[in-house]
C-alpha cells in the first residue's frame, strides 16, 4: 500500500496513477486476447461440425475429430463463462480510460481541478475509481465463485 501522507504529486502520478493505468491496460488487453481467441475457436469449431458430419459415417477419424471439436467447444464455452473475459475486458478498459481521463483533466487543470486543493480532489477521485473496480471484482467473484487470477491490483 502507498503512504499518501508523504507522497507528493509527481510520486503519486508515477507510482500510483501511471502504474494503475498500465496494470488495467495490460489486464484489459490480456482479457481481450483471451476472449477473442476462445470465441474464434468456438466459431471455427461450430462452423466445421456441419461440414464434417456428412463424412462421419465413412470415417472413424472424422468421428473422432467431430468428438474432439465438441469437447473443445464445451471447454471453450465453460472457460468464457468461468473467467468472464468479455466482462473483464470491458471493466478493465473502462477503469483504465477513466483513470487516464482523470489524469489528463488534472494535468491540464480542467474542471473540477481548477478549484482549491486540486491534488487532494484528484487523489480522492482516482482512489474512488480504483476502489469501485476492486469492489465490483470482489462482488462478482463472491457471487459466482469466479475470476481466479483476475483480481484488480491495489
Amino acid at each position: 500500500m502507498y503512504d499518501l501522507a508523504v507522497m507528493d504529486e509527481a510520486e503519486y502520478l508515477k507510482e500510483r496513477v501511471d502504474e494503475q493505468i498500465a496494470w488495467y491496460d495490460g489486464k484489459s488487453r490480456s482479457a481481450q486476447r483471451g476472449f477473442k481467441a476462445l470465441r474464434i475457436t468456438e466459431i471455427v469449431g461450430a462452423a466445421t461440425l456441419p461440414f464434417l458430419t456428412p463424412y462421419s459415417a465413412d470415417s472413424f477419424n472424422i468421428r473422432i475429430t467431430i468428438g474432439v471439436i465438441g469437447v473443445v467447444l464445451a471447454v471453450g464455452a465453460g472457460l468464457l463463462s468461468l473467467f468472464q473475459m468479455q466482462e473483464r475486458w470491458s471493466e478493465y478498459r473502462n477503469t483504465c480510460e477513466s483513470l487516464r481521463h482523470e489524469k489528463y483533466m488534472y494535468l491540464t487543470k480542467s474542471e473540477p481541478y481548477d478549484a482549491d486543493r486540486p491534488f487532494q480532489l484528484f487523489v480522492n477521485r482516482v482512489e474512488s475509481l480504483i476502489s469501485k473496480e476492486n469492489s465490483s471484482w470482489a462482488q462478482a467473484t463472491r457471487a459466482g465463485g469466479q475470476g481466479a487470477g483476475t483480481g484488480a491490483s491495489s
